[in-house]
């Protein structure tokens, strides 16, 4: 253990005195001086980070501390010197919560290498490392401005705006996917700070691959996050353990690489972390995803989750902790394949993985069946502002079969709102038998599910689905468990020539786009070509 009194005296020599790799501290702070242009400073009451400065620049805002969600309270926070100085290390164990954050620096590095363990939920029920920096010296958030609520007012709960050109604002917009989410920062003039999750950083959060969540809001501070577990459309439960590591890092505007390496805390004492060669893989060929859908395999329990993307039919899993696994293939964000497979230790184990997607014949087809609405009405905009937004088309509509694009036919779908969806389609003689409709959804909200109807056949209500309980699309999300219906369209109601589907909502909720509400993955109608 560094011993801080030791060093008490250089402390109070001022900063004039740090020339090189340095612990310090006073009675209140810890202070680390990464001689990479970055210093830092610790409370050592509660853990909080406190001063950012960056070649001679504070970054840290003014209104709050950075750290965990909004502080660890009291904490037992330590410090130390490890390996000659080769790391500096500050834990704080915080005293009412189940939660251990580490701090960590090396030599000539402007970046704080992170790791954070838990034993249970933490309230109020999300976990975050939360930057909040100085906005005048890094203006520009993830995103650009999805996430600037400066001179906006807000108008659906307390976090999402609308501001005076019709455009809407949130944090929430300026969510990527966990798949590909490894890096993301806020940046101005003279520099950058920049969160990066690493390797197996993900592998104890929840959500899985497509999962999205918070990454910056631009506000009085310039607020920088990871978000490691919340209730933003949940999906699973909270995985306990080891979240990381992690880091953020200051540079002169560059973006930094993903590819960081951690291996180094296999010698810092870092509770529950698990290193490579107490690790196993899983290779193997991913087959059956048409040509132009990614082909994404993903592994998961209830301690651990882990994915990769197929290349040319081939994967290899990230080195993921021995035990049991479900083991998922899905064409884009659609699943297609489920199986299970056991990662053992120092191995790499063989597992292939096919899909079993059913390839029915069709009448006709609007949009993929790939987990996402992306190619529909507003499937371009909706992870970046609100479906109220100036800059979105008209919500409902009439899609021709035949004549239209998907684009002419809407992601999403609202009881109080928007209208109903319209498909126009031609039968011809053989085709007037009995069909099979499909409705593919990716998330509701409210209840809300699809209402269909042909003429005069009306399809049955298939329930309510299983409740999240959080917005959705209205905070940019599309992804919750996704339901697939179908119903048997009897003869009766069809005729040669035209016939037109319209496309409901079953449900009630609050007005407008708070209403029960559905996105759209694909609607198709199964039976014989003409």
């Amino acid at each position: 253990m560094f011993v801080a009194s030791a060093i008490l005296a250089l402390g109070l020599l001022g900063d004039s005195a740090l020339a090189a790799f340095s612990l310090t501290s006073t009675s209140s702070r810890y202070k680390v001086d990464t001689n990479g242009g970055l210093v830092f400073e610790i409370n050592r009451a509660n853990g909080d980070l406190t001063s950012l400065v960056y070649n001679g620049v504070e970054y840290q805002g003014t209104s709050k501390a950075s750290g965990i969600n909004s502080g660890l309270g009291t904490s037992q926070v330590t410090a130390e010197s490890i390996d000659n100085n080769k790391y500096i290390k500050i834990t704080a164990k915080a005293s009412g919560l189940p939660v251990t954050h580490y701090y960590v620096a090396k030599p000539d590095d402007p970046t704080i290498y992170m790791a954070t363990y838990i034993t249970g939920e933490v309230d109020p029920g999300e976990l975050r490392f939360l930057a909040r920096l100085r906005q005048t010296e890094l203006p520009t958030g993830v995103h650009g401005d999805v996430g600037n609520t400066i001179g906006c007012t807000a108008f659906e709960g307390k976090d999402t705006f609308k501001c005076s050109n019709g455009q809407t604002r949130c944090k929430m917009y300026t969510s990527d996917r966990f798949i590909e989410d490894q890096v993301h920062g806020v940046t101005g003039s003279k520099a950058a700070a920049w969160m990066i999750m690493p390797g197996t950083a993900y592998e104890t959060s929840s959500g899985g691959p497509f999962m999205r969540d918070i990454n910056s809001q631009t506000g009085s501070d310039q607020e920088l996050y990871w978000y490691m577990n919340s209730g933003h459309v949940r999906t699973e439960p909270w995985r306990f353990g080891l979240m990381g590591p992690y880091a953020m890092r200051f540079t002169k505007g560059e973006q930094p690489s993903a590819d960081l390496d951690t291996s180094f805390f296999g010698s810092l004492n870092i509770q529950g972390y698990v290193p490579a060669n107490q690790r196993g893989s899983v290779s193997g060929s991913a087959t059956g995803v048409p040509s132009g859908f990614e082909a994404v395999v993903h592994w998961y329990n209830d301690k651990a989750q882990y994915w990769t993307k197929a290349s040319n039919g081939a994967f290899k899993s990230p080195q993921m902790k021995a035990g049991t696994y479900t083991m998922k293939l899905y064409k884009g964000e659609f699943e297609v394949a489920k199986d299970s497979v056991t990662v053992t230790a120092g191995k790499d184990t063989a597992k292939n993985i096919a899909s079993t997607e059913a390839n029915p014949s069709v009448v006709w087809r609007i949009g993929d069946f790939d987990g996402r609405p992306m190619e529909l009405k507003n499937g371009d905009k909706i992870e970046r502002m609100h479906p109220s937004d100036s800059r979105m088309s008209s919500w409902g509509g009439t899609y021709d079969v035949g004549k239209s694009s998907p684009r002419d036919f809407p992601m999403a779908l609202f009881a109080k709102t928007g209208g109903n969806a319209k498909v126009n389609f031609n039968l011809a003689a053989n085709q007037v038998r009995d069909l099979t409709l499909r409705v593919g959804t990716t998330l509701s909200f409210k209840g809300g599910r699809p209402s269909v109807s042909i003429g005069s056949w009306t399809g049955k209500d298939p329930g309510a689905p299983t409740l999240i309980d959080s917005r959705g699309v209205t905070r940019g999300a599309y992804r919750g468990y996704g339901n697939q219906y179908t119903w048997s369209v009897p003869a009766s109601a069809l005729k040669q020539g035209q016939n037109t589907l319209t496309l409901g909502v079953y449900g009630s909720g609050d007005q407008e786009f708070l209403s029960a509400n559905y996105i759209i993955d694909a609607v198709e109608l199964q039976g014989p070509a003409a």
